[in-house]
């Protein structure tokens, strides 16, 4: 086996924990650290190199010269930089990721995007650029809940405000956007929802197919006890975490690091090295809150004390960056690893350097790696704010910790700090003896709140027979009080179809409870019945109690247009059932109608005429194909629309379907029909044979009406043929309507009086069975 020689680029305790580790592989011959620090020299096989960091081509040629066979970067600078690229022209393999693949931490607007686009779970956010800090002051001003403030590019772990009140939050959108504190880093800021829970740190190795992650660890940002005072770049950490429990551990791989490394995959930037992803553990499952594309400090020190004395680290390194991860097995050991910062007096502020380091003996399985220290006149010195990090392993928690403070104790230097409470919140969790629903992912109390936030929608759509009031067992209706004589009750179900995945895509909600209602009062309407009332099914992974209302207020107005009673309806909260913030919907109407007038009539007869009522859009069929032809056409959903462009694509694309009641039932119930078709999925060739007795057909004039413009896209830009398009979609027509030849002008009067503008002759009952497109070149 070929003996390696890797560098390794950073001078903290990071990169002294990653050389003390690489050091005990058999397969390593020789480490250099660039530049390194007074202890990573001290190392066996390990030795300085005095080279900038950032001079990537002086690296190169040292590489070359000295036969290095596998980099190593730490901090993330330079793999944002771009260094692996210098590195492949040569052949020279580098763990981690190329520079496309480490926006993810050089840009929080990019991952943001991408976590959005990926439906990985995440906390709300809105993206400002520094030149919109008035747009960015009214977001925090109407948002509706409390914000952390994010500088989007790199600024050393600093770049976060938590504002406590939204006058402190638009003090900090003008310190960064305006007073520039974070400088460049500060050019977008990302603003979201402050998320509450514990955080866990969680790197995992990744060769841009397979990812392994270790144990979730906890670090400690600030530089007091008890989390109090300045944010620092880590006052220590220990792994593992106990709330990161198998199952949430398991949600975590599922949720967040496999749809992580997989979107980036197919992106085009798949990502080879460690991936850190800081997850905040909420009521509702394991959220992302950054993610960096490097080793973690000090929560490394602490790691690699957890790794089996068995386990290669240069193997794996290395079989990441040739991509063949799953052929070496990354073995953890049992037990806990701490690691206990000691800093220099006045960090994170200014502190004073060349303070002369003791070293005293160390216990059994503690390690003092060193971070911000030089050697001088051979004597080691403090060269940094955080100076060494004292890190050890233990069987239990308080064990490591033991050790790692009495490890501390034997090291001197003028003005040492450090934090005597590593691990105070694991010390300090009281264990459970029972889990709760909301453990589970179910929160009762946003089921409570959605029910009371609906309420009054719900009460707008009362009408005679219902009172339009929720919150019992099941909804009542008084059928009485509707006046029929001898009525028969028709129902239906229906949902929306794919036409959701595009409301979810475009984040807009408002219009598919609409959809949901329409489908199935507009099948009522064909047999003649007037819809009395409605439920729904309101189906998720997690409740997002806003953007439930929003749907659920479109099902109200679409029950206020149909005049049926939203009588009422079931919320399910179904943790893993869904995908992130994805959701479904069902419906189900009732409706009655005299029985005598129950369509289709038996009386249906060759020669009747078709008449055709004009559609709102797509309503809610065809999505699949029309979002494989949006996905052809090279545009995005926030394009302008082509044939609109007052509006977004997707806006165009959700029109809400139209609902023919109020305009089609008085013809229905003064007997002026004889039968109807709803056009839905299936188009006119499927739709219209269900209403017409067996052995008959029709024939459909395509040159009656004007193909919208909707459909002319879809044709185009898909090149879908017309008569797959009449088989698949309405083009323009959602309701056909069969009346007697001697009737047609009485119905088409009767129609335009209710509310109908435009009433189209598109056709003819005929003798032989089918459907017949008749001048479909009209549409071409």
């Amino acid at each position: 086996m070929t003996a390696l020689r890797i560098l390794v680029i950073g001078s903290g305790g990071r990169e002294h924990a990653l050389a003390w580790k690489l050091s005990q592989s058999p397969r390593v011959d020789e480490i250099f650290v660039c530049p390194g620090n007074g202890g990573t020299s001290l190392e066996p096989k390990t030795t300085n190199v005095n080279l900038s960091p950032s001079d990537f081509p002086a690296l190169v040629d040292f590489a070359l010269k000295n036969g290095v066979s596998l980099v190593l970067p730490g901090p993330e600078q330079p793999l944002v930089d771009g260094i692996e690229t210098f590195f492949r022209k040569v052949g020279i393999p580098v763990f981690g990721p190329t520079a496309l693949a480490a926006r993810m931490e050089g840009s929080k607007a990019f991952s943001k995007a991408f976590m959005d686009r990926h439906q990985i779970p995440t906390a709300k956010f809105k993206v400002f650029a520094s030149s919109q800090v008035d747009q960015a002051i009214e977001y925090v001003r109407t948002c509706g809940f409390k914000v952390v403030l994010k500088a989007s590019g790199l600024a050393a772990g600093k770049g976060v405000l938590l504002p406590e009140s939204v006058d402190e939050a638009i003090a900090g959108l003008k310190e960064i956007m305006v007073d520039n504190v974070f400088g460049a880093a500060g050019q977008e800021v990302v603003v979201e929802e402050l998320l509450t829970g514990p955080e866990v740190s969680v790197l995992a190795f990744s060769d841009g197919y397979t990812v392994v992650p270790l144990p979730a660890a906890q670090d400690h940002k600030r530089i007091g006890e008890g989390d109090t005072g300045p944010n620092t770049g880590g006052m220590g950490a220990y792994a593992p975490a106990p709330v990161a429990t198998p199952d949430v551990m398991d949600r975590i791989m599922k949720e967040v690091l496999q749809p992580t490394i997989t979107g980036m995959r197919r992106e085009g930037f798949p990502f080879v090295g460690m991936l850190f992803t800081g997850l905040m553990i909420t009521e509702n499952g394991p959220k992302v809150l950054e993610y960096n594309v490097r080793f973690g400090d000090p929560e490394t020190e602490a790691l690699v004390l957890l790794l089996d004395p068995e386990t290669d680290l240069a193997s794996i390194l290395l079989a990441c960056a040739e991509r063949r991860l799953d052929s070496v097995e990354v073995k953890m050991r049992p037990g806990y690893g701490v690691s206990v910062v000691l800093a220099s007096q006045g960090y994170p502020g200014s502190y004073a350097k060349g303070k002369e380091i003791t070293i005293g003996q160390m216990p059994s399985d503690v390690v003092p790696f060193h971070a911000g220290t030089s050697t001088v006149g051979g004597k080691i010195v403090t060269s940094g704010g955080r100076v060494l990090v004292v890190s050890a392993y233990a069987p239990t928690l308080r064990g490591a910790l033991d050790a790692a403070y009495a490890g501390v104790a034997n090291i001197k230097f003028e003005g040492k700090v450090f934090r005597r409470d590593i691990a105070h919140r694991a010390l300090s969790t009281k264990p459970t003896t029972g889990l709760t629903y909301a453990q589970a992912g179910v929160s009762v109390d946003a089921g409570n709140a959605l029910v009371e936030a609906i309420k009054p929608y719900v009460r707008a759509t009362r009408r005679s027979g219902a009172d339009a009031e929720i919150g019992g067992f099941g909804g009542v209706f008084d059928l009485k009080a509707t006046g029929y004589k001898d009525p028969v009750l028709v129902s239906g179900t229906d949902g929306v179809g794919t036409k959701l995945r595009v409301a979810m895509d475009v984040g807009l909600h408002d219009y598919v409870g609409i959809d949901l209602v329409a489908m199935s009062v507009n099948d009522l309407l064909v047999q003649g019945a007037e819809p009395l009332y409605f439920l729904d099914y309101f189906a998720c992974s997690k409740l997002d109690v806003a953007v439930a209302v929003r749907v659920i207020k479109g099902v109200a107005d679409g029950c206020v247009q149909a005049g049926c009673a939203l009588i009422g309806g079931e919320t399910a909260e179904m943790p893993s059932m869904y995908h992130g913030d994805d959701y479904d919907l069902a419906g189900f109407a009732v409706g009655a109608v005299e029985r005598d007038l129950i369509l289709p009539q038996p009386t249906i007869a060759p020669g009747d005429v078709l008449l055709g009522l004009p559609s709102s859009g797509l309503h809610s069929n065809g999505f699949s194909l029309v979002r494989k032809v949006v996905a052809l056409s090279g545009l995005s959903y926030s394009d302008p629309c082509p044939w609109d462009s007052n509006v977004s694509l997707g806006r165009a694309l959700l029109e809400p379907t139209r609902i023919y009641i109020k305009s089609v039932l008085p013809a229905a119930q003064a007997g002026l029909l004889k039968g109807m078709s709803h056009i839905t999925g299936g188009g006119f060739v499927e739709n219209i044979p269900r209403v017409l007795p067996k052995g008959m057909g029709c024939f459909i004039d395509a040159s009656t009406w004007e193909l919208p413009s909707v459909f002319r896209f879809l044709m185009q830009r898909g090149g879908v043929e017309p008569l797959e398009m009449a088989r698949t979609f309405n083009n323009g027509l959602g309701m056909v309507l069969v009346v007697a030849p001697d009737m047609a002008s009485r119905a088409i009067e009767a129609l335009q009086s209710a509310g109908e503008k435009n009433v189209y002759r598109i056709g003819q009952v005929t003798a032989q069975s089918g459907v017949e497109m008749r001048n479909l070149s009209a549409w071409s």
